[in-house]
């Protein structure tokens, strides 16, 4: 190595590392004997085993988004997008993932172990990831003749580079999206074509096994158990599912799929399941604010509002959304609290012992009146009794008293939130 410099020597160092332990691995299975020892030795010189490589590399393609995973014999585009590229959204997609991110790498299997070559690290960064941002230590390290070392960095680093034009495929999914306002209109639809996001899964299979099998975790777990502190939280994944791509080679559908054997993580993504055993009906009272404000969430929340009150903030925005957020949680309560009820039999307020007023039997009893029959101005009457309910509860002393200002902002809060159940009421088929 007489005209490297020290970086470029040691990145040649680690290429070189890389092709001797493939070929001894090889040789080892050889007799002393066998003439195919003396071919192997030829193939693993460094500049014929990076001509090859360039040459095989075309065979494979680093993605992001892969096909294969939403049906193994579809044969339309991969992407190569980074997240740092993509823009931000406000649901959790591959933008998330930021700097650090798996590349996977779909293509012919065969060709593969070019890309473990360009996984190669030196200084914590791959040598694709040094190609691409033109190193030039990285491509002295290729080979001594400079034209060759850009000859094979051009071929390297046309990995990430996507394959033709863009396009989908008889076997892969395609679904159309309103994006204008008229569903009646052609042209307010645009015509999707998922793929799989192959890097965000990757992360996520990794955060999950970390979570669940890594020797950390199972201290935390151990220490829970035993009522003891540990400063690391345990995580718990409930009805997670597994999905298994490729069957016995899952190294047809991706390099990363490969590596996690074919495993794939489906998070529950179940509707809320609520269980009607635990939940009584309102008998023999008059109202359901007796037994929603015994809920010991209820109860929390509006100490919380009382004492945050009672400190007499001042008058800023910053008190007035911490108001706010503290009688969103009730309302969500509240919410809770007649979703839970209404799925107990319908028309359990039809009996005697039930003296609930109407509009609080239209929240609690699904089937309390039908569609043409509701009660007027129900949700208007049931917020104005949450407003007295609320300013009740939060009028314990003299100098904490609640007035038609404090009952006009809980009324209002609550009949935005009625709205929509209203709404479905009276347009139910």
């Amino acid at each position: 190595m007489p005209n490297l410099s020290g970086r470029s020597a040691a990145i040649r160092s680690v290429i070189t590392a890389f092709l001797l332990e493939r070929r001894d691995g090889k040789l080892d299975k050889l007799p002393a004997d066998d003439p195919k020892r003396a071919e192997l030795l030829a193939q693993f010189q460094p500049a014929v085993w990076l001509e090859d490589a360039a040459r095989r590399v075309s065979q494979i393609q680093a993605v992001t988004h892969s096909l294969k995973p939403i049906h193994p014999d579809a044969k339309g585009s991969n992407l190569y997008c980074p997240p740092p590229r993509l823009a931000a959204q406000t649901v959790v997609g591959s933008h998330c993932l930021g700097e650090s991110f798996a590349t996977d790498v779909v293509g012919n299997a065969a060709a593969l172990d070019v890309y473990k070559f360009l996984k190669l690290e030196f200084e914590g960064q791959s040598l694709l990831a040094r190609l691409l941002a033109g190193d030039e230590d990285a491509l002295a390290a290729l080979s001594d003749d400079p034209t060759q070392a850009h000859h094979w960095a051009q071929a390297f680093t046309g990995l990430v580079a996507p394959r033709g034009r863009v396009a989908s495929h008889t076997l892969a999914k395609q679904l159309y999206w309103l994006a204008g306002e008229a569903p009646l209109r052609d042209a307010d639809f645009h015509l999707l074509a998922p793929l799989y996001p192959s890097s965000l899964v990757q992360r996520m299979y990794e955060q999950l096994q970390e979570d669940r099998f890594s020797e950390a975790a199972k201290e935390a777990r151990q220490a829970k158990k035993a009522g003891e502190f540990h400063e690391r939280p345990t995580h718990d994944y409930p009805h997670l599912a597994v999905q298994k791509l490729g069957g016995t080679k899952p190294q047809n559908i991706s390099q990363l799929n490969s590596e996690r054997l074919g495993q794939n993580f489906l998070l529950a993504s179940q509707p809320p399941q609520w269980h009607s055993r635990d939940v009584l009906p309102l008998l023999d009272t008059d109202s359901l604010f007796k037994r929603f404000g015994r809920r010991p969430e209820v109860r929390q929340t509006v100490k919380a509002l009382h004492t945050f009150l009672a400190a007499n903030p001042p008058k800023n925005v910053g008190t007035r959304d911490t108001r706010d957020d503290l009688a969103d949680g009730l309302i969500d309560e509240f919410l809770l609290f007649g979703a839970a009820l209404r799925e107990l039999p319908p028309g359990w307020s039809q009996a005697p012992e039930c003296k609930l007023p109407d509009e609080q039997k239209v929240w609690v009893d699904s089937g309390a009146f039908s569609p043409e029959n509701l009660p007027p101005n129900w949700a208007d009457e049931l917020a104005a009794r949450y407003a007295l309910w609320l300013n009740a509860a939060l009028s314990t002393t003299d100098a904490m008293t609640m007035g038609d200002p404090e009952h006009a902002h809980w009324r209002n809060d609550l009949r935005d939130a009625l709205a929509a159940y209203d709404w479905e009421l009276r347009h139910a088929a």
